[in-house]
């Protein structure tokens, strides 16, 4: 018995070694090249990444991770500065993505998987604070319970980082809100600013998005604003106010994946497995709380994935052969 189980593990440890050695060559053939990846600065947008370049580890390629702002990355794809970008949110990228795309030197290769959710958030004790919410017209009658040194005698909403793309300043002229959009520095730096109005029960009117870990553990509100209507970022005769532009909620976009056009030619099974990559928000979320609240490295959080999903990317690694 000893004998048969010794030689069936021999057989399969050789099936795995011929298998990897077979992904080895398939990427040596196409390209030894490094497959450069973006990193950008939020936690989901590393893991993605992280994940990515771990299954093309696997299939034999030589990955890099290139730390890149959002927006510029959009024009280092272009000339293979960068080879792709895994985490797009289309509804705050502007026109950096329309551009890229338009170039002919920028390929979007599918939707993440993940379903995103953007506009102002405050924390549920707020509505003791400022009575009419979640009605975004109640923000109108209390711009001073939000005010802080900087904004005063307006309110202060707290809003992505600079670099991340936001039309929020055109929100609050278009819904005639007296309040300041104040860039927070990073994604770190938004979620400091959560933890701190729930610690202290103090005020808060933040630019935030889901999947992410907060909506687990914090009563996390949206504000209703206006429903987006199609053309009421651009056209004023659309949506609430008549004379204006963004006079409505954020358009509910999706989460999309770019890579630099000559990709597919250069590495066609990289390029068919980072196609094939998807991520859901409960997943995305669990990663996330084991690296923001749970101290798990990134690492760390990856090989969970892996280990838990081996079925699903083992299968697109077969289709990328």
């Amino acid at each position: 018995m000893t004998t048969g189980i010794l030689n069936t593990l021999s057989a399969a440890a050789l099936g795995l070694t011929l298998a990897s050695a077979a992904t080895s060559v398939m990427a040596e053939v196409e390209s030894s090249d490094p497959i450069k990846l973006t990193i950008n600065e939020w936690t989901g947008q590393v893991l993605t990444t992280n994940i990515a370049g771990a299954l093309l580890g696997k299939m034999g390629y030589n990955v890099e991770y290139v730390t890149a702002g959002y927006f510029p990355q959009m024009t280092a794809l272009q000339d293979n500065t960068v080879t792709a970008a895994l985490e797009i949110w289309t509804t705050n990228i502007a026109d950096a993505y329309d551009i890229a795309i338009g170039s002919g030197n920028v390929s979007d290769i599918g939707s993440l998987g993940i379903v995103p959710i953007e506009t102002w958030f405050y924390p549920a004790h707020v509505e003791e604070l400022c009575p009419g919410l979640p009605d975004w017209q109640a923000l109108k009658d209390c711009p001073h319970v939000f005010a802080t040194a900087e904004t005063i005698p307006q309110g202060r909403l707290v809003d992505y980082p600079a670099d991340w793309g936001t039309s929020n300043r055109d929100r609050l002229a278009g819904l005639e809100l007296p309040f300041t959009s104040i860039p927070a520095g990073s994604e770190g730096a938004l979620v400091a600013e959560i933890k701190t109005a729930f610690t202290r029960k103090t005020p808060l009117l933040v630019m935030f998005f889901s999947p992410h870990w907060s909506f687990s553990e914090y009563d996390l509100r949206p504000v209703a604003l206006p429903p987006f209507e199609e053309g009421c970022d651009v056209d004023p005769a659309v949506g609430v106010n008549p004379s204006a532009t963004f006079d409505c909620d954020f358009k509910r976009g999706d989460v999309r994946k770019v890579a630099w056009s000559g990709m597919a030619d250069k590495w066609p099974g990289a390029h068919a497995l980072l196609s094939a990559l998807e991520i859901s928000n409960d997943q995305q979320i669990e990663l996330i709380n084991m690296v923001d609240q749970q101290g798990k490295t990134v690492e760390e959080a990856v090989n969970h994935w892996l280990a838990a999903n081996e079925s699903t990317w083992s299968a697109w690694i077969d289709a990328a052969k």
